[in-house]
């Protein structure tokens, strides 16, 4: 167990720095960087001190140092934009972000597993067939036109969801207001059930065509007709041995689903004008933010490496037969 942990460790610290290399060359790329921090009409002295004063005179490898050592401490400067520390206005924007993307990830998994055992457990039928289209049009069609889709038909032509808009979950339940976290969910769900569609709808076809295969795989295992075969019901066979052992593929993916559901929702949270990190950074990046998007990508890595090692963890508890 300690090695394993202290060979992931060392693996994230090496994903981190390169994390922050690119972070730090896009700060880079677009030339001398102190012209992003002054107003056009500067003159050359008042543009050289800008340059002293944020340190962007210095060699690169100085200032890429300083950037890890302020990064270490949260501080990726002020935001361009919102004229506040840039880390300050990623973590404002990131339970909206969370609650769409757990939310997204929960519904995908809720679906795809029950899809993928029906699918297996009636095997070249037209049910299994209409469930496998289904999963190749999920995984074909891209999230942005389906999200543009739903607001058009099921938003302004029925009128079913809300096409923009978000009520908080998360926050007022990190401010201590459980009665007002507890209250807003049913809302939140409301507005948030066609931008999570459209987030994971892939993951959704991926999983469910995943879920059908090991399915069909662990039913044609040794123990599985020994179950059978001392007279066990099917729906116990299929609950109580097959199940558990087909759906541990996905709790494989959980940690990289994750993380790419957090790389989805940014085109989807600006179709459906949701106040999350997505639209954020989409924003940042058009107003050339670099503070914000530089926040936002480490802030990111970090979320996205943490829950793979947490997944590696649980899936080791629940296969015995999966050595750390």
């Amino acid at each position: 167990m300690w090695t394993f942990l202290v060979r992931r460790l060392l693996q994230s610290a090496i994903v981190i720095i390169g994390v922050t290399m690119i972070s730090f060359i896009s700060l880079q790329i677009g030339g001398d960087p102190t012209y992003l921090f002054v107003s056009e009409n500067a003159s050359a002295e008042e543009i050289q001190r800008a340059r002293e004063a944020l340190g962007f005179d210095a060699p690169l490898h100085i200032q890429y140092l300083r950037y890890i050592w302020d990064a270490l401490h949260g501080d990726f400067g002020n935001s361009l934009s919102y004229r506040q520390p840039a880390m300050g206005v990623v973590l404002d924007a990131m339970p909206a972000t969370i609650e769409l993307t757990v939310f997204s990830l929960v519904l995908a998994i809720a679906l795809s597993i029950p899809l993928g055992v029906y699918s297996a457990l009636k095997r070249g039928t037209p049910i299994d067939g209409g469930i496998m289209t289904f999963a190749m049009l999920g995984q074909s069609i891209p999230n942005f036109w389906m999200g543009i889709m739903m607001i058009m038909y099921f938003g302004l032509y029925l009128g079913w969801f809300p096409i923009s808009g978000h009520v908080p979950v998360l926050e007022p339940l990190l401010e201590g207001d459980f009665s007002t976290a507890i209250g807003n969910i049913p809302q939140s769900i409301y507005y948030m059930t066609m931008p999570a569609i459209a987030v994971g709808s892939y993951t959704l076809a991926r999983n469910a065509r995943l879920v059908r295969s090991s399915m069909l795989e662990v039913l044609q295992q040794d123990f599985v007709r020994t179950a059978r075969s001392k007279g066990i019901r099917d729906w116990q066979v299929i609950t109580h041995h097959a199940l558990r052992n087909a759906w541990l593929p996905v709790v494989t993916m959980i940690g990289l689903e994750f993380g790419f559901l957090l790389g989805g929702v940014v085109v989807v949270e600006t179709v459906f004008s949701y106040p999350g990190i997505g639209r954020l950074v989409f924003n940042a990046i058009n107003q050339r933010d670099i503070p914000v998007v530089q926040a936002s990508v480490i802030l990111l890595a970090m979320i996205f490496i943490v829950l793979n090692l947490v997944v590696d963890l649980i899936y080791s508890r629940l296969d015995p037969r999966v050595k750390l």
